[in-house]
C-alpha cells in the first residue's frame, strides 16, 4: 500500500513538473518567436533604408557629375575670354603705338611743309607736301576709328570676363554715355534709345531715364544694334510716364 502511494506520488510530481515545463518553454518560444520576428522587421527596414541610401547617393554622384561638367565648361568660357581679352588689349597697344608713330609723322610733314613755304617752295613741292600730308591725316584718322573699334571691344570683354571672375554681375556702361528715347510703347514697357553698340551700349547694361533733371524710370537694354537698342522699363522704377526725347545714362558707370 505504501508504495502504491509512493509512485501515485511521484507520477503526480512528474505530471507537474512536465506542466511546468511546458509553461516555461511555452513562454520561451514566444519570446524567441517574437526576437525573430523583431529581427526580420528591423531587417527588411534595414535593407529598405538602405535601398533608399543608395538610391540617393546615386542622384547626388550625378549632380555632382553634373555640377563638375557645368564648373569645367564656366572655366572653359573664361579661359576663352580671358585669351580673347589679352589678344584685343595687344592689339590695342599695337595700334596706339602706331597711332602715335602716324600723328609724329603727321607733325614732321606739317613742319616740312612750313618750312617749305617759309623757303618759297615750288608749287610742285608744295602739292607733293599737301598730299603726303593729306595721307598721314587720313591714316591718322583710320587709326582713331579703329582704336575706338577696339576700345568698345576691349570694354565688352572686360564686362564678359566679370561674370566669370566675381559674384558681382553688374553691366557697367562707359561713364560719358549719354542718349534720348526716340520711342515708346507702353504697353509692352520698352522703348528705343537713340545710342547702341558704336556709342558703347552693352546687353543687359542700365539706364536711368530724366527729363528736365527728374528721374524718371529705369531701364534694361535687351537688344543693340550699330546705333540704336531696345530697352525694357524695369518694374518698381517707373516714377512716371516715360516720353520721346527724355534722356538716358548709365546707371553703373564704368569707373
Amino acid at each position: 500500500m505504501w508504495i502504491r502511494l509512493s509512485l501515485i506520488a511521484a507520477i503526480v510530481t512528474a505530471l507537474a513538473a512536465g506542466a511546468l515545463n511546458f509553461v516555461v518553454i511555452r513562454g520561451k518560444i514566444t519570446t524567441l518567436t517574437s526576437q525573430r520576428d523583431s529581427y526580420h522587421s528591423e531587417r527588411d527596414e534595414a535593407q529598405t533604408e538602405l535601398s533608399q541610401t543608395k538610391t540617393e547617393l546615386s542622384k547626388t554622384q550625378d549632380t555632382l557629375k553634373e555640377t563638375q561638367q557645368d564648373l569645367t565648361a564656366a572655366q572653359t568660357a573664361r579661359d576663352e575670354a580671358v585669351a580673347k581679352a589679352a589678344a584685343q588689349v595687344k592689339r590695342a597697344d599695337d595700334l596706339a603705338d602706331n597711332l602715335a608713330k602716324t600723328a609724329q609723322e603727321r607733325d614732321d610733314a606739317q613742319s616740312q611743309l612750313a618750312a617749305y613755304k617759309a623757303t618759297q617752295l615750288s608749287p610742285e613741292q608744295v602739292l607733293t607736301l599737301n598730299k603726303t600730308l593729306k595721307n598721314a591725316q587720313d591714316a591718322l584718322d583710320v587709326a582713331n576709328e579703329e582704336k575706338a573699334v577696339l576700345e568698345r571691344a576691349v570694354f565688352r570683354l572686360k564686362n564678359r570676363l566679370a561674370l566669370y571672375e566675381g559674384p558681382d554681375t553688374t553691366v557697367h556702361l562707359r561713364a560719358d554715355l549719354k542718349g534720348k528715347i526716340i520711342a515708346v510703347d507702353p504697353k509692352w514697357d520698352f522703348v528705343v534709345l537713340d545710342i547702341g553698340e558704336d556709342q558703347g551700349v552693352l546687353e543687359d547694361g542700365q539706364l536711368l531715364v530724366s527729363r528736365d533733371g527728374k528721374l524718371v524710370a529705369k531701364v534694361v537694354v535687351r537688344s543693340v544694334q550699330k546705333d540704336r537698342s531696345i530697352a525694357n522699363i524695369m518694374p518698381g522704377w517707373q516714377l512716371g510716364d516715360v516720353f520721346e526725347g527724355d534722356e538716358v545714362i548709365p546707371a553703373y558707370p564704368a569707373s
